[in-house]
């Protein structure tokens, strides 16, 4: 099974509520804006906003080969970084399909909507 095969390019919240229970080892990487972050945040998620992803695509090039989970609001920003990340070479990189919007209605209503 190649990478792709094993990692599909989207993932749904349910399957990452799931990764974090299991204790996998994954980086959840949101790219959303920081007042968006201050608003509303998954526990544990790194922010790195798609504004500065080309100026600090240093920080992750470490983790090509780390499984990566890309969000944002709705899902339209963390795809196109996942599909950036993918066309340099991360070879492990997701994104979380509905984004936060998603977890909070289906994971955990705690995270406010926006």
């Amino acid at each position: 099974m190649n990478a792709n095969e094993e990692f599909p390019i989207e993932v749904s919240v349910e399957d990452v509520d799931a990764l974090r229970k299991s204790d996998t080892d994954f980086i959840l990487l949101d790219v959303r804006e920081q007042q968006e972050y201050d608003t509303a945040r998954i526990e544990g998620a790194r922010l790195l906003p798609m504004s500065e992803l080309r100026n600090r695509l240093g920080e992750l090039e470490p983790n090509k080969d780390d499984h990566i989970v890309v969000q944002c609001h709705h899902g339209g920003r963390s795809m196109q970084v996942t599909q950036a990340l993918r066309s340099v070479g991360f070879t492990r990189v997701q994104n979380m399909a509905g984004g936060i919007d998603q977890w909070s209605l289906k994971v955990d209503p705690s995270v406010p909507r926006y």
